[in-house]
């Protein structure tokens, strides 16, 4: 019986922690923009794969002009 007396705190500490922090995310404003990050993964400008991708070309060109000399 004593443990039930204990999960039934633990439960309510925990239902508590997460209004609290339910509460904290809403006035931090962390749901004020739910829509541009997802339309973000279409942006053709992502400029580390954009750079990535330029250095790779570079670095196959330099390989082929080496190989035609």
């Amino acid at each position: 019986m004593n443990m039930v007396f204990i999960l039934v705190l633990l439960s309510l500490v925990l239902a508590g922690l997460a209004v609290w922090s339910l509460i904290w995310a809403i006035n931090k404003n962390q749901f004020d923009d739910l829509d541009s990050p997802a339309y973000s993964i279409l942006d053709d400008k992502n400029e580390p794969f954009n750079r990535a991708k330029k250095t790779s070309e570079k670095q196959t060109k330099d390989k082929t002009e080496d190989t035609t000399d």
